[in-house]
């Protein structure tokens, strides 16, 4: 045996049992949860404080900024774009649970719920810009869409680690 092949063997290269998945997995909820509506969290507390009004200013412009392109892209390519997502999901389902493709499982578990957090950021920007909040309500609305987006994320991290293990105990009882 040589020494490539001893290394493959010890590294597994599957998708779930492979420790990159979870790093990227780990990184992106991180990665969601910091930055709401592409504004930095810490940015929103700050601005939460109202001691520092150019604090506030400058969340609020954020938002303003983040909440219009958002919303831009949803009303001139929103209908294409959401036919293109669910064509990749639904693909990424059939290959993956279906035929069975574990990369594909792997694909499908980390952006389905990517998906509905996209959704959610739509629907947020919507209901930022039709109240136009400010201030302490503009906090609010973005507090909430962060911890349904924590919850989205708990929930996805749950049930990928679930099928993550059922997939490694199946390869380790099966033998392959």
């Amino acid at each position: 045996m040589d020494w490539y092949q001893s290394v493959f063997e010890l590294i597994d290269m599957r998708s779930f049992s492979n420790l990159w998945f979870w790093i990227a997995l780990a990184v992106m909820w991180s990665s969601t949860s910091h930055w709401v509506l592409g504004v930095p969290w810490d940015m929103a507390q700050r601005a939460r404080k109202e001691d520092d009004v150019q604090g506030v200013t400058d969340f609020e412009d954020l938002v303003r900024i983040y909440t219009n392109r958002i919303l831009y892209i949803a009303d001139t390519s929103g209908l294409l774009l959401a036919g293109f997502v669910c064509f990749i999901l639904t693909v990424l389902l059939l290959m993956g649970f279906v035929y069975r493709h574990e990369f594909a499982q792997a694909v499908f578990l980390l952006a389905f719920p990517m998906s509905q957090v996209g959704l959610l950021s739509v629907v947020t920007a919507r209901r930022i810009r039709r109240d136009k909040l400010r201030g302490k309500e503009l906090y609010k609305r973005l507090y909430r869409h962060r911890i349904i987006t924590q919850v989205i994320g708990m929930l996805s991290i749950f049930v990928t680690a679930m099928w993550g293990m059922l997939q490694n105990l199946s390869v380790g009882v099966l033998g392959g």
